[in-house]
C-alpha cells in the first residue's frame, strides 16, 4: 500500500513540475510579444484618421507593444488581399488581418483552416446582446465567430455638390430616370454630370450592385446569389442598359482614375454627382468639408428603404507571431470604446447598436438610424454575398464589359458566371 502511494506522489511531483514549466512558457510567451502586425488596404483620409484612433488607445493599454502598420494600398482590399495571398502560402502571416465579412471571408481562410476562431472574444467581453443577430450568422460558420467587425459601410448612396445643384435650382433624383434626365440638364449646362474612378475594377462592379438593387428590388437581388434563373432575367438585361446610359454622363478621364480622384472632383466641382459607399464622406472631410453644407447625398436612385452593406472586419490567423497582442487588437475593435473612435473620423457607421449617436455627424447619424429601419441586402462588390472567386468572374465580366459595351454578351456571361458558381 505504501509503495502505491509513493508511487502516485511521485508521479504528481512530475505532473506539477511539467505543468508549472508549461505555465512559464506561456507566461513568457505572453511577455515575448513585443509587437502587432496589423495588415490593412487603408491608405487615404477618414480610413488613416480612424485608424490611428484605434492606434492611440492601443498604445495607451499596451505601451510596451510596437504597432507595424502594414499597409497595401488600393481599393476594396485588391493589392493587399494579393499580398495576404502571398504571405499566407509562405507560412508569414501578419498578427491581424483586415477583411471584409461575409461568404468571401468565409470560402477564402476559415474552410481552408487559415483562421482561428475568436467566439470566445465575444463571450469574455459579453458582446452577443450588443450586435445585431444578423450579423452575427454573416460572420459565424458552423457555429464559431471567426471575424471581428469594426464597422459597417453603405455602399448604395448617391454623392452630389451641393453649390452646382442649389445654384442650378436642382433636387436629387429619386429614380433612375430622373437621374437620367438630371444629367441630360447639367450635361446642356457644361457641367459633367456624374463622377467616376474606375481605374481598379471594383468600382465597376460597385456601380453594377446599386442599379441591380435599383432595378431588381430587395428580394430578387438577394436571391441572385442562390437563384441561377434569376440571372436570366430579362431585368438584367435592363440592369446592363442603364448602366451603358449611365457611362454617357461620366468624366472622359474616368478610367485612369481611382475613387479618390473620382471624389475631389465632387470637391473641386468638376462633377456634380458620384456614386460611392459612405467611405467617401470620410475622405470629403478629410478635405475640410462639411455634411450637407459642400455636399449633400440620397440612396442611390430606385434603393429607398434598402441598406446595402458591407462590413470591414479582422481576424487573427492561425500561427500568428504575436498572438496575445493580436487578441488585444480584435478586443479593442469589438469594443464600444474603440467603435466610436474609429467609425467617427472612418466615415463608416459602428457594427453595435449601443454606441453614442452623439459623437456622429449629420450623414453618419442618418446612416445609423437607417441601418436599424431599412431592409439589409449584402454587398457583392465589397465581399459580403458572393464567394471570392465568383466576384473575381465578375470582375473580368465588367472589365470586358467596359471596354465594348455590348450588352449581350455581358447578359450571356454573366449568367454563365452564376451557373458555375451556384450549386
Amino acid at each position: 500500500m505504501l509503495r502505491f502511494n509513493r508511487k502516485i506522489f511521485i508521479h504528481l511531483f512530475f505532473f506539477l513540475v511539467i505543468l508549472s514549466i508549461i505555465c512559464m512558457g506561456c507566461k513568457n510567451k505572453e511577455n515575448t510579444d513585443k509587437k502587432l502586425e496589423i495588415f490593412t488596404w487603408w491608405t487615404t483620409g477618414g480610413e488613416v484618421d480612424g485608424l490611428n484612433e484605434m492606434y492611440k488607445i492601443y498604445k495607451r493599454r499596451y505601451p510596451d507593444i510596437e504597432i507595424v502598420n502594414a499597409v497595401v494600398a488600393g481599393g476594396a482590399g485588391i493589392n493587399a488581399k494579393a499580398v495576404l495571398k502571398t504571405r499566407m502560402q509562405e507560412g508569414d502571416p501578419p498578427d491581424s488581418f483586415q477583411v471584409h465579412a461575409g461568404r468571401g471571408l468565409i470560402e477564402s481562410w476559415v474552410v481552408l483552416d487559415k483562421i482561428e476562431p475568436i467566439t470566445f472574444i465575444f463571450k469574455e467581453n459579453n458582446n452577443f446582446e450588443a450586435y445585431p443577430k444578423g450579423l452575427i450568422d454573416i460572420i459565424s460558420y458552423k457555429g464559431e465567430i471567426f471575424s471581428v467587425p469594426v464597422n459597417i459601410h453603405r455602399s448604395n448612396v448617391l454623392w452630389y455638390n451641393k453649390k452646382i445643384f442649389n445654384e442650378n435650382g436642382l433636387t436629387p433624383p429619386q429614380t433612375i430616370e430622373e437621374l437620367f434626365k438630371l444629367s441630360e440638364t447639367l450635361k446642356a449646362k457644361g457641367i459633367t454630370p456624374i463622377a467616376l474612378g474606375d481605374k481598379e475594377i471594383w468600382v465597376a462592379v460597385h456601380i453594377l450592385e446599386n442599379i441591380l438593387l435599383g432595378i431588381m428590388g430587395e428580394d430578387n437581388y438577394k436571391g441572385l446569389w442562390n437563384t441561377k434563373k434569376l440571372w436570366k432575367n430579362p431585368d438584367i438585361e435592363k440592369v446592363l442598359i442603364n448602366y451603358v446610359r449611365m457611362m454617357k454622363f461620366v468624366n472622359k478621364d474616368h478610367s485612369a482614375l481611382d475613387w479618390q480622384g473620382a471624389s475631389q472632383y465632387i470637391i473641386d466641382g468638376k462633377c456634380a454627382m458620384m456614386v460611392m459607399g459612405d467611405w467617401a464622406e470620410g475622405y470629403f472631410k478629410s478635405k475640410g468639408l462639411t455634411p450637407n453644407k459642400e455636399f449633400g447625398w440620397k440612396p442611390f436612385p430606385d434603393t429607398s428603404g434598402a441598406f446595402l452593406m458591407l462590413s470591414d472586419s479582422f481576424c487573427v490567423p492561425k500561427n500568428a507571431k504575436n498572438r496575445n497582442a493580436a487578441i488585444n487588437w480584435l478586443a479593442l475593435c469589438a469594443s464600444k470604446e474603440g467603435q466610436d473612435a474609429f467609425n467617427p473620423q472612418k466615415g463608416s457607421i459602428p457594427a453595435r447598436v449601443d454606441t453614442n449617436e452623439n459623437l456622429y455627424d449629420e450623414y453618419l447619424a442618418s446612416a445609423m438610424r437607417d441601418f436599424k429601419k431599412d431592409i439589409i441586402v449584402p454587398s457583392v462588390a465589397h465581399g459580403a454575398t458572393a464567394s471570392e472567386v465568383w466576384l473575381k468572374e465578375i470582375e473580368s465580366a465588367m472589365a470586358s464589359f467596359l471596354s465594348d459595351l455590348n450588352i449581350e454578351k455581358a447578359f450571356n456571361k454573366l449568367s454563365e458566371i452564376a451557373e458555375k458558381n451556384i450549386k
